[in-house]
C-alpha cells in the first residue's frame, strides 16, 4: 500500500514538468529545475512548480525558462518571479525585514522557556526557609496566644 502510494506521488512529479517545457540546452535545463525546487506553485499547498500540475505552476515554469534563455543569473529569475507573486512563492524566504520576526521568535521564546525553568527549578531546589530558626520571646508569646484563643 504504501510502495503504491509512493509510486503515484512520484508519478505525478514526474509528470508535472511536460517535455515540451524541457529546454535543448541541459545545463539551462538542470538550471531551471534548480530553480523550480525552490519557489513553491501560488495555487497549491507545499508543491514546488516542478512537481505541481497546476496551469499557473507551468507558467512560471515556462517564464522561468524564458528568462534563463534569455541570460538572466539564478537570482535574477527568483527576484522576478518573487516581484510578481510575492515572497509566497518561496520555500524559505530572505531573512530581511518582518522575516526577521519568524526567523527569531521560535530560538527567543526557546530561550526565555530555558530561563523559566532554570529560574523555576533553582527556587524549587532552595526549599522554603529554614524551619530550624527558634522564635523570638516576641513570637513566641504571640504564637501562646493565638494557640489559647483557638483553644476557647
Amino acid at each position: 500500500m504504501f510502495i503504491a502510494a509512493l509510486v503515484m506521488v512520484a508519478a505525478q512529479a514526474a509528470l508535472a514538468v511536460q517535455p515540451d517545457e524541457i529546454l535543448p540546452d541541459p545545463a539551462l535545463e538542470a538550471r531551471a529545475r534548480a530553480i523550480g525546487q525552490v519557489l513553491r506553485c501560488p495555487v497549491c499547498q507545499g508543491e514546488t512548480i516542478d512537481e505541481s500540475t497546476a496551469p499557473i505552476s507551468r507558467d512560471l515554469r515556462l517564464f522561468v525558462r524564458e528568462r534563463l534563455a534569455s541570460g538572466d543569473s539564478d537570482p535574477q529569475v527568483i527576484d522576478a518571479v518573487t516581484a510578481r507573486f510575492g515572497e509566497y512563492v518561496l520555500f524559505q524566504p530572505k531573512a530581511q525585514g518582518a522575516n526577521l520576526i519568524l526567523y527569531w521568535a521560535a530560538p527567543i521564546m526557546a530561550l526565555v522557556a530555558a530561563l523559566a525553568a532554570f529560574l523555576y527549578l533553582r527556587a524549587r531546589r532552595a526549599g522554603p526557609p529554614d524551619a530550624a530558626t527558634p522564635l523570638s520571646e516576641d513570637e513566641r508569646a504571640r504564637l501562646d496566644a493565638l494557640m489559647r484563643d483557638q483553644g476557647r
